[in-house]
C-alpha cells in the first residue's frame, strides 16, 4: 500500500519500503519483518543455475478430492493468478527465494499463528488465495512491523486508510495490528480495488502498493501514447514494479517448493486460535494466566492492544490458542467483571490533574473518569479516586507499546537529537555525522539498516548514549563466491550507493570472486 489512496477521497497511504529481502541476510536477520528489497543487481547475482519451468503446478482432480494435507496445499488449490514466470522480475525473485532457504523457513514459521485464519477470510470473500502470502511481502508476517512512513501491522496500514476501512486507533488499541480486524479491512480494500480495475489483480495489487490514482494516471498516459495498459506495460514507482513480482514469485515457489528447494514450515490446515468475547476490560497478564499461556504468546495473538489491558471502551474480543479456549472460558466465567483489572485507591494531592494521575498509573483520563463516574476533569485535593492499574510490573507486559519502545531505544539514554533527512542522506552517513551506530539509528526509528530515506523524514538519535562506540575504518574487502552488492551492504550495515561511489562502479556491475572493494565501515557493525 503506497503513497496515494482512493482517488475519490484523495487519501494518502504510504508504505513500508518492501521488507522481505533485507530480513533474509546480514544485519536484518535480527530484525524480522523489517528491511528493503535488494537491488536488482543483487537479485541477479543470486540466481540458481537452473532456469524456471513456466508450467504451473495444479493439483489433479484426484488430489483435489482429498482434504488438504497442510495450509500450503490448501493455498495452492486456491491460487488463481497467472504467475508470469517468464517475466524477468518474477524470475529474479523466484531465484532469490530459492537461494534464501533460511528466510523462507523463518517467515513461514512466523505465519503459523495467522495464515490459516487469513486463508479462511479470503475464502469467505472469494478472493485469490495468493493474497494470503502478501503479508510476507508487506511485513514478513510480523504484526508488530512498523515503518518510518507510519504504516503498521501485517498489512501495513497507515492511520488515514485504516480509519477509512473501519480500524480504530487510540491509546489502548491499534486496529492496524489487530490480526483479524486488519485482515478484514485489507479484504475490503482488495475487493474495492478488484472492482475498480475490472478484476485485473496485477493492477489491483499495484494500486494497493502505490495508490489507485498513481496506477490510473499511468494507464491514462499509456492510452494517450497508444501503449499497452497491463501492469507490465506501465511506468510505476520502482517499489511497485518490484512489489507485484514478489507476490507472484512467492506463489510460484509455494506451488512447487520441492522443485525450488524451498523449505516451508509445517503449518496445519486448522485453526490456531479462537475468538472469545470477554465482555469487559481485562488485564492481559491475568488473561494469560487464565488461558495458561505465556503473556508473550497472548500479545502475539492480540498485537492490537497497546497497553497492559484491553480497551475499556472498545472491542472486548481476545484471541486465545484454540486448545486453551474452553479452559479460559471456564476460568473467565468464575471471575466477576470488577475483578478483571486491579484497582488502587489514590488520594488526590494539591497540584494533581487527571492527566498527571493517568500517566502515573499507565491509564487514561477517560478510564479514570468512567471508573469514578466523573462528569468533567475537575478534581480537588483530598478526594479519593479508584484507579485501574496493572497487576504485575510493567516489564512483564513484554509486547506492550511502552516496552517495545524501551527495547528499541534500550541504548538511547543520551542526549536526544532530532534530525530531518536531506537529499542524498543515507543512514550510514547520518550515523557517521551523529557518531552513533547504523544499527542503533535504525532501531531508534523502527527501521532496518537498509531502508531508503526520503528527504523531509524525521529521525531521532541519542548522542552519547553509551551505545556501540563508533570508529570508522577503511577496509579492503575481497569478494567471495555468491557475494552481491546487497549481501555486502547488509553485512557491514552500509548503503549500496556508498559502495558504488567509493569504488566508482555502477549497479549493473557484476561482482567477480577475488575482486577487491574499498569499504568504510563502522567497526561495531563489522564485528
Amino acid at each position: 500500500m503506497g503513497k496515494e489512496r482512493l482517488a475519490d477521497t484523495s487519501m494518502v497511504h504510504k508504505k513500508l519500503a518492501v521488507a522481505i529481502m533485507a530480513a533474509a541476510v546480514g544485519a536484518c536477520a535480527q530484525m524480522p519483518g523489517k528491511g528493503t528489497a535488494p537491488d536488482d543487481s543483487a537479485i541477479k547475482a543470486t540466481q540458481p543455475g537452473n532456469t524456471l519451468n513456466s508450467a504451473a503446478a495444479h493439483p489433479s482432480p484426484a488430489e483435489r478430492a482429498q482434504p488438504p494435507v497442510d495450509i500450503w496445499d490448501r493455498l495452492r488449490r486456491g491460487f488463481r493468478l497467472d504467475r508470469h514466470v517468464d517475466q524477468p522480475a518474477v524470475e529474479d525473485y523466484v531465484a532469490y527465494f530459492s537461494r534464501n532457504e533460511a528466510y523462507m523457513s523463518r517467515v513461514t514459521e512466523r505465519s503459523r499463528r495467522y495464515i490459516f485464519h487469513v486463508a479462511e477470510l479470503l475464502d469467505e470473500a472469494n478472493l485469490p488465495a495468493e493474497l494470503a502470502l502478501l503479508p510476507i511481502v508487506e511485513s514478513a508476517y510480523d504484526p508488530f512491523a512498523y515503518s518510518h512512513a507510519r504504516a503498521s501491522g501485517m498489512w501495513q496500514f497507515i492511520p488515514a486508510t485504516a480509519r477509512h476501512f473501519g480500524l480504530d486507533e487510540n491509546w489502548w488499541y491499534d486496529g492496524r495490528r489487530d490480526v483479524d480486524e486488519s485482515t478484514r479491512a485489507a479484504i475490503k480494500y482488495f475487493s474495492y480495488l478488484s472492482e475498480r480495475f475490472d478484476g485485473d489483480w496485477e493492477l489491483a495489487l499495484a494500486a494497493y502498493n502505490a495508490g489507485e490514482g498513481t496506477v490510473r494516471r499511468s494507464i491514462e498516459r499509456n492510452k494517450r501514447r497508444g501503449l499497452g495498459t497491463t501492469f507490465w506495460d506501465l511506468k510505476l514507482p520502482r517499489e511497485t514494479k518490484r512489489y507485484v513480482p514478489q507476490l507472484l514469485a512467492l506463489a510460484e515457489v509455494v506451488s512447487r517448493p520441492d522443485y525450488y528447494h524451498v523449505p516451508l514450515f509445517d503449518v496445519a490446515n486448522k485453526p490456531y486460535y479462537a475468538t472469545v468475547d470477554v465482555g469487559s476490560q481485562i488485564d492481559l497478564a491475568q488473561a494469560a494466566d487464565m488461558a495458561d499461556v505465556d503473556i508473550k504468546e497472548l500479545y502475539l495473538l492480540n498485537p492490537g492492544f497497546n497497553r497492559w489491558a484491553t480497551d475499556p471502551n472498545g472491542s472486548h474480543n481476545l484471541l486465545i490458542p484454540v486448545d486453551k479456549r474452553d479452559s479460559f472460558v471456564t476460568a473467565l466465567s468464575k471471575l466477576p467483571k470488577d475483578q478483571r483489572v486491579s484497582w488502587q485507591r489514590y488520594k488526590i494531592r494539591r497540584g494533581d490533574t487527571l492527566s498527571t494521575i493517568a500517566r502515573r498509573y499507565e491509564t487514561t483520563v477517560v478510564a479514570i473518569r468512567d471508573s469514578n463516574k466523573l462528569r468533567g476533569n475537575s478534581i480537588r485535593a483530598g478526594q479519593t479516586l479508584l484507579i485501574p492499574n496493572a497487576s504485575v510490573p510493567a516489564s512483564q507486559y513484554a509486547y506492550a507499546l511502552d516496552q517495545r519502545v524501551k527495547r528499541s531505544r534500550s541504548s538511547g539514554n543520551g542526549n536526544k537529537i532530532n534530525y530531518t533527512v536531506r537529499p542524498g542522506d543515507t543512514l550510514w552517513g547520518i550515523s557517521r555525522d551523529l557518531k552513533v551506530s547504523v544499527r542503533d539509528l535504525a532501531r531508534w526509528n523502527s527501521m532496518a539498516p537498509g531502508d531508503t530515506l526520503r528527504p523531509g523524514n524525521k529521525l531521532v538519535a541519542y548522542a552519547g548514549s553509551g551505545s556501540d562506540s563508533r570508529t570508522t575504518r577503511k577496509l579492503s574487502y575481497r569478494v567471495r563466491n555468491g557475494d552481491s552488492l546487497y549481501r555486502i551492504a547488509s553485512k557491514f550495515s552500509l548503503e549500496i550507493s556508498d559502495i558504488l561511489r567509493w569504488n566508482q562502479i555502477n549497479k549493473s556491475t557484476y561482482l567477480q570472486p577475488g575482486q577487491r572493494l574499498t569499504l568504510f565501515v563502522d567497526s561495531a557493525a563489522s564485528s
